[in-house]
């Protein structure tokens, strides 16, 4: 009887050990996707500051002759103002 317990003393301690083994790589696992996953996100905010920066003002330009001959027109260059 006496070895029927040591088989059962050393068949939970391989199952603990098992399990802790298995915890370890489960935790290994959880640390790398973790890792990827802030990777990724340091890579989004990047690519979405690049594009906010990349994004270029347009400016139209109209030329208009005879501009002493439109009445009501208002034309801005700079902070100056001509009425008409």
């Amino acid at each position: 009887m006496g070895n029927t317990k040591d088989f059962k003393e050393n068949s939970e301690e391989s199952l603990a050990m098992e399990l802790l083994k298995d915890f370890k790589k489960q935790n290994k696992r959880q640390f790398v996707i973790i890792l990827v996953l802030l990777l990724m996100f340091t890579c989004l905010l990047g690519y979405t500051i690049w594009l906010l920066n990349d994004i270029g003002t347009t400016t139209d330009t109209i030329d208009i002759d005879d501009v002493d001959n439109i009445d009501n027109s208002h034309i801005k260059i700079g902070d100056d103002l001509w009425e008409r």
